[in-house]
């Protein structure tokens, strides 16, 4: 906290001594006291002020007697004009933000128009109720002043020209005083980008003299990142546009300084005007800083409860595969339990699987694999395993349009998103009701929840149920990993997360309409594409069970995994060759390359990776077909796979013997085991 903070008496006041303030207070109060602009603490029902130095010259002699004070006593009539989006984060927890508000105020005793931008978010109490707010603002006032001085000048030199000569003189004369008056830089510059003439204020601003400006090129001046945004503005004007560009300016001193432009051509040469944008560039930024630093606290918090939900749900799984390990070890045991509990082994894999798959998708960082598909004709082929699980006492409704609609995504995780809304639907309807499943084309997303509408255009596939609803304190939560209403052992509140995560990873949206007597709603948007060209017809080749001596290079780092791999490989009739790491695998491949039909190599691996290996074969050995797995991997979260097939951990080894089969495919060599 800092001293000022530390010094004032709060034992007098409604909040108390500092010693037993909560955590959340005192968090909140020292994100205050650390940002860059303006803040406030806005605590309790009152909404007590509790407030950093950038805030003192807004209140001006309403400092210090402001602090610890209901904000509604301290700004008076003001608050009234702008305290209803306050109020209504203080129910809802819906934070806002507002852009050149225009607001009167009696400062110093004296009336004045001020304009501000402002934002606020709600701060939760430990309980996880709203107990205040936290705002931060940037008082524009000097900028809209200078805005509409600038827009006053403009106007003036539109109308330049329109009238007969006697104003034409008239007005030349204003034109002149408004020359050696004006406090923005006023130019005439040639179509090559060279000064011609400036005004006084570039002395003013920047430091130049005239004629250490006139002949000179304007990219002299401006800093090197901007040179071919200006370059383009002139070269626009040349062409007969009306250039606007944002640049910086070295001051003669070595400073930078930003300027907004707008120019106009007339005749051979362009007339432009720039204003200076330095203050508000500057705390634009630090607005952006200080809203990074909050997104990266509440990102940790979210961070505590994905971990606690996830040691929870692999605890779970892990139990089962310990206890039944446990139990086939126990000699002399009957068959039929032996194969009940290796059952429960794979069965329990799958669900960790599923569990992975649905946390990387909520994350973004699984590696999906994108394709145009029909997202109408996926909604047909669902239609059996929808009926089978919502059961005879829900009535299925859909609503299919002609047209195929077209999207672009990974078909196993749209397939799962379905899935999740329709279980999620069943569930809220307790087994007896109606669902509908709607698809159609929409030429843009609404605005909803806060949100901007986006344009399209969109295949909106809805979901919409007679269940019980939602409560509006909870829709913003139905997202998030791990809520769920559901009683415990009944979910694991990640179907919807994955569903959230999906749509992002997609370039979609998900959003859920909902009410307590209507039931449900969730939209997902998927960006509509073209429908795909015909693909070329060709015979499909039988499935590959067993290797028939196909040598394969497996790469992989964890010994375990890489001598189950060999071993599985073996009795699948394949002849497969160790490699633990990137650098093995390279001098097995310098010493016969020739003898390997395919490589199999993992991704995540120390010093070179499995993408690098894999790039590297495609150069030197380009008609070696390689095969990935990785049961996660940053780079191939958010680059894609580079053109190489994946196969996903954890893998069967009959997925493994189909996948190799379909990359070896083209360079398979039939061996004959054990010659």
């Amino acid at each position: 906290m800092g001293q000022r903070m530390r010094a004032h008496d709060w034992a007098a006041t409604s909040l108390g001594p500092l010693a037993d303030w909560p955590q959340s207070l005192k968090t909140m109060v020292s994100t205050c006291l650390n940002s860059p602009v303006l803040a406030t603490v806005l605590w309790g029902p009152d909404l007590i002020m509790l407030y950093n130095d950038a805030y003192i010259p807004s209140l001006a002699d309403r400092h210090p007697n402001a602090m610890a004070t209901p904000v509604a006593h301290v700004w008076g009539s003001a608050w009234e004009q702008v305290c209803a989006p306050f109020h209504h984060c203080q129910r809802t927890g819906e934070g806002f933000s507002q852009a050149e508000v225009e607001l009167p105020m009696i400062r110093r005793g004296k009336s004045e128009t001020t304009y501000w931008n402002f934002s606020a978010a709600p701060i939760r109490g430990e309980n996880g109720l709203i107990v205040g707010l936290f705002n931060q603002g940037t008082e524009i006032t000097e900028a809209i002043r200078q805005e509409r001085e600038r827009a006053r000048i403009e106007a003036q030199l539109q109308t330049l020209n329109e009238t007969l000569e006697q104003q034409v003189q008239q007005r030349t004369l204003e034109l002149n005083q408004l020359w050696h008056t004006s406090p923005d830089l006023l130019l005439v510059i040639d179509f090559h980008g060279v000064f011609l003439r400036v005004n006084p204020s570039w002395t003013a601003l920047l430091g130049y003299l005239p004629d250490e400006l006139v002949g000179h090129h304007v990219n002299e001046f401006v800093v090197e990142d901007d040179h071919d945004d200006t370059v383009d503005a002139y070269v626009l004007a040349a062409e007969g546009g009306m250039p606007r560009v944002v640049n910086r300016y070295r001051h003669k001193d070595g400073s930078l300084r930003w300027f907004s432009w707008v120019a106009a051509p007339a005749g051979d040469v362009t007339y432009a005007t720039g204003r200076d944008v330095t203050l508000e560039k500057q705390q634009a930024q630090a607005l952006t800083r200080a809203e990074e630093a909050l997104r990266q606290s509440q990102k940790l918090e979210a961070i505590g409860q994905l971990t606690g939900g996830v040691a929870h749900d692999f605890n779970n799984l892990l139990t089962v595969i310990k206890s039944s390990v446990d139990m086939l070890k126990k000699p002399d045991l009957p068959d039929t339990r032996r194969q009940r509990y290796v059952g429960a082994i794979s069965d329990t894999v799958d669900r960790a699987a599923k569990l992975t798959s649905q946390l990387l998708s909520f994350a973004r960082r699984q590696a999906l694999k994108p394709e145009v598909f029909a997202a109408c004709n996926t909604v047909r082929s669902l239609s059996g395993m929808i009926e089978t699980l919502t059961g005879s006492l829900i009535q299925i409704v859909t609503q299919l349009p002609e047209d195929p609609c077209f999207v672009r995504a990974d078909v196993s995780q749209y397939e799962t998103a379905l899935i999740n809304m329709v279980v999620n639907a069943r569930d809220a309807m307790g087994g007896e009701g109606q669902l509908a499943i709607r698809v159609q084309t929409i030429e843009r997303i609404p605005a909803l929840q806060g949100q901007a509408a986006i344009d399209g255009p969109y295949v909106q596939v809805s979901i919409i149920d007679t269940g019980v609803g939602i409560p509006q304190d909870q829709l913003a939560k139905v997202f998030e990993p791990f809520f769920t209403t559901k009683r415990p052992g009944q979910g694991t509140g990640l179907g919807l997360s994955q569903v959230f995560g999906f749509a992002k990873q997609s370039g979609g949206e998900v959003t859920v309409q909902s009410s307590t007597e209507h039931g449900s709603t969730f939209n997902l948007y998927l960006p509509k594409v073209e429908a795909p060209a015909p693909a070329v017809s060709q015979e499909e080749e039988e499935a590959l069970v067993y290797g028939h001596g196909t040598c394969v290079l497996v790469v992989e780092d964890n010994v375990q995994v890489g001598n189950v791999a060999v071993q599985s490989l073996i009795d699948r009739g394949y002849f497969p060759v160790l490699a633990n790491n990137a650098e093995q695998a390279l001098a097995e491949l310098a010493a016969d390359a020739d003898r390997f039909d395919v490589v199999f190599s993992d991704v995540m691996m120390p010093g070179m990776n499995g993408i690098d290996l894999a790039r590297k074969i495609r150069e030197e050995h380009h008609d070696l077909p390689v095969l990935l797995t990785s049961g996660y991997s940053h780079a191939l979260a958010e680059n894609g796979t580079f053109g190489f097939e994946l196969l996903h951990k954890p893998y069967s080894i009959e997925q493994l013997s189909r996948r190799l089969c379909k990359v070896a495919n083209c360079k398979r060599r039939q061996r004959i085991l054990g010659t």
